[in-house]
């Protein structure tokens, strides 16, 4: 199938220059990364080991049975782990399937692939024994659970259309009661609540504080933050954070908190809910944000780090001790490793090549 979607500011800026939890596969100090190269000619995940030094080295690539479409999705979220580290899913926006692997000491094994119910998947979440894929093409959500070995099972009656037209990402609340959908062409952002059997509730649509609402996470305490673009209108970029009740039902906290740069659009927050780092795909750089315990924001660093001239920083996963914060840069090719100081401030240590322009999705176990 073609699959189409808006090229947005994230998506077109990358063009134009060209998921952390402890599993089986970590040794102490030791991490394995992982991206999907999203190839058309046969979709696989690039491996990566990130040493207790933060340094950086190629651990293998694995085929996803399936294929990618070889250009940008405009999207976040294209790797989901599973809770516990144990397995990884990767979409095939070219196949409209998901794969899972197994996570092995020092490789992944490919368990199988199952079409994803709908047309151009983008990005997948997990949840317990719940996952749920983003069909961007056919403006769908899609349930399915997980089986001891990993594989997937459709949800009966757990497919709901979206209400916006160009979606972004797709995300469950730590607490597993909504699933969230960013989308940078409605300027609006979806909830579903979710009932006690993991089938959702009809899409609600809120208006996003901010223009493009694109990549978000969550805090423990089920705050929402979200990136927001801004059409990639040069040093517009902002990020706001919300409240989500478990109706689905969003409240703003801090409303468009500039960073004065252009095109943010993927978020990670430290592991102690104190630092936001956004990624500015058109500036080539990394912005910090302090988290409050009530969700509120406010910049420390414009340029918590520089990721150097036509790089595109993308997708963004932090270590499990938050001493690193790991950054894919599908404009220089590249991934690099990212030292967290005192303040959230940011230090290179490593950058490695071998990362195809078309790369999307980031994830570390």
């Amino acid at each position: 199938m073609a699959f189409k979607t808006r090229v947005g500011a994230c998506l077109g800026l990358a063009l134009g220059v060209l998921a952390i939890a402890a599993g089986p596969a970590a040794a102490a100090g030791r991490q394995q990364v992982y991206t999907s190269t999203n190839a058309a000619a046969g979709n696989a995940v690039l491996a990566f080991e990130r040493a207790g030094d933060g340094s950086l080295r190629p651990a293998g690539s694995f085929a996803t049975g399936a294929d990618g479409t070889g250009t940008g999705l405009g999207n976040a979220g294209a790797i989901a782990s599973s809770r516990g580290g144990r397995f990884l899913y990767v979409v095939n926006a070219g196949s409209d399937n998901i794969s899972t692997f197994a996570v092995r000491p020092h490789r992944l094994e490919l368990v199988g692939k199952i079409g994803s119910r709908g047309e151009g998947p983008i990005s997948v979440t997990a949840h317990g024994n719940l996952l749920y894929v983003l069909n961007a093409a056919s403006g769908t959500v899609a349930g399915f659970k997980g089986a001891r070995d990993g594989s997937l099972v459709p949800l009966s009656d757990s497919k709901r259309p979206i209400l916006g037209s160009g979606p972004a990402e797709i995300r469950f609340s730590p607490d597993g009661n909504v699933l969230v959908v960013t989308d940078k062409n409605s300027n609006t952002i979806d909830t579903f609540a979710i009932g006690p059997n993991g089938r959702p509730d009809p899409a609600q649509s809120h208006p996003s504080v901010g223009e493009e609402p694109f990549g978000f996470d969550f805090d423990s305490r089920g705050h929402l933050i979200v990136s927001e673009a801004f059409g990639g209108a040069p040093d517009a970029s902002a990020v706001s954070s919300y409240d989500v009740a478990s109706s689905g039902a969003l409240g703003v906290i801090s409303p468009s908190v500039a960073d004065h740069q252009t095109a943010a659009c993927w978020i990670a927050i430290s592991p102690d809910d104190r630092v936001v780092y956004t990624s500015n795909t058109g500036s080539g750089s990394i912005s910090s944000y302090s988290l409050g315990h009530d969700g509120s924001l406010r910049l420390l660093e414009q340029v918590a780090a520089s990721t150097g001239a036509g790089s595109a920083p993308a997708d963004l996963t932090g270590s499990r001790n938050g001493r690193f914060l790991i950054v894919l840069l599908p404009g220089t090719s590249s991934v690099a490793s990212y030292r967290v100081g005192g303040g959230g401030s940011l230090e290179l240590v490593d950058q490695i090549g071998g990362v195809p322009g078309s790369a999307t999705g980031l994830a570390a176990h």
